[in-house]
């Protein structure tokens, strides 16, 4: 699957997409970010604050509880602000 960062949580990984294939037993966002965050002080840096980082699977934000089962693309970003 493809993961795509931005902001904040881009320039904390240092890119901005990459493909993965995590293990079968990650089956969540919440999970895949745990996952993450054991792959490199670059990843633990970005998700550190995991409660703050949203998520949309196949361009359709979701929860962290999602299944991530057949998504082709899982995007990681800030919250957002403005008015």
């Amino acid at each position: 699957m493809k993961l795509v960062y931005f902001a904040w949580v881009r320039e904390r990984v240092g890119k901005a997409e990459e493909e993965i294939e995590p293990p079968a037993s990650v089956r969540t966002v919440a999970e895949l970010i745990r996952w993450l965050r054991g792959r490199g002080d670059e990843y633990a840096h970005a998700f550190e604050q995991a409660q703050s980082i949203r998520a949309a699977i196949d361009r359709s934000h979701v929860k962290p509880d999602a299944a991530i089962a057949g998504a082709r693309e899982i995007a990681f970003f800030p919250p957002m602000t403005g008015g």
